[in-house]
């Protein structure tokens, strides 16, 4: 099934944003090789696709997982959690309807 990982980020992420993006972009990778990453993207903070020193609000990942569980435990062990970049991650079933 797909799981929806809703991020969002704390005040002034960007710097920290940086130094984990690395890590974070490996782990996605990851998923992508596996066959189980649907789409993955942050959210910028302005209505641009570079915001620049506006940074970003937060991430989506919807990917596919056995289940919740293992999906929250993806999401947990995020480079961008454990550098204190989102300052809380929603993690829930997605159903892909459309298109």
């Amino acid at each position: 099934m797909f799981y929806a990982i809703i991020s969002e980020d704390i005040p002034n992420s960007l710097e920290k944003r940086k130094l984990s993006r690395p890590a974070h972009l490996e782990r996605l990778q990851l998923l992508k090789q596996a066959g189980q990453l649907f789409v993955a993207g942050p959210h910028p903070a302005i209505d641009s696709n570079d915001p620049g020193e506006h940074g970003f609000t937060g991430s989506l990942v919807i990917a596919e997982f056995s289940s919740l569980a293992e999906a929250q435990k993806w999401a947990d062990n995020d480079p961008y959690v454990s550098a204190g970049v989102y300052s809380k991650v929603t993690v829930k079933p997605f159903k892909h309807v459309l298109p």
